[in-house]
């Protein structure tokens, strides 16, 4: 059994910073892809940032340059620093996990968080 917890999310204004955490729990010693994705109200779901076993990092055009994912092996537990936040990244943002081969967005995920709100006012 795999579970994520997303946390870190809250009201910011534009320009401002915020810094989310998903921490995933589990009984085995696998170990996990654990990428970002985030859905803005009437939008389908984006990925956003992975990065690799090797810590190679991959980021969408909306937040590159902006945004750094990184993760803590240790802790099983993967960060997104948000910087320079605009209006248009407001949205829930969600961790997900699968322990196969490889790290992007495109894979196929079949453990997820909850999500946590980003509202970024203008």
């Amino acid at each position: 059994q795999v579970q994520l917890a997303e946390s870190g999310g809250g009201s910011v204004q534009a320009g401002g910073s915020l810094r989310l955490s998903c921490a995933l729990s589990t009984s085995t010693s696998s170990s996990y892809c654990m990428p970002w994705f985030r859905r803005a109200p009437g939008k389908a779901r984006e990925g956003i940032a992975s990065i690799d076993f090797d810590g190679t990092t991959t980021y969408g055009d909306s937040v590159k340059g902006r945004f750094t994912i990184s993760k803590d092996n240790a802790k099983n537990t993967i960060y997104l620093q948000m910087n320079e936040l605009r209006p248009e990244d407001t949205a829930e943002y969600y961790c997900a996990a699968h322990s196969g081969w490889g790290c992007t967005v495109a894979d196929d995920f079949p453990y997820w968080g909850q999500g946590t709100q980003v509202i970024v006012s203008s």
